[in-house]
């Protein structure tokens, strides 16, 4: 009697920052994967560049034998810029 395996993909969530760089394009980092560091020229191809490296990430962990880290939580911080305008002293 033949038993088959059923394999399931794990879903994983990572918050990243995505740096507008000066001469354009973003810089995309994720702090939970240390040293993960990718770039798009645009919003679009930067989040798709993000998913792809963070894909390539956990499989070379993967095949390192390493934990995978687990999924940032639903409510990760949010980063906002909040101008002031500071008076002369």
């Amino acid at each position: 009697m033949s038993r088959s395996h059923r394999v399931t993909a794990q879903e994983r969530t990572y918050a990243v920052l995505l740096q507008p760089e000066p001469e354009g394009g973003f810089t995309v980092t994720c702090p939970s994967l240390p040293g993960l560091v990718t770039y798009g020229a645009t919003l679009e191809e930067a989040r798709a560049m993000a998913a792809e490296a963070i894909a390539c990430y956990l499989e070379s962990l993967r095949k390192d034998g390493e934990p995978l880290p687990e999924s940032d939580p639903a409510t990760s911080p949010i980063t906002e810029r909040i101008s002031v305008d500071l008076q002369p002293a």
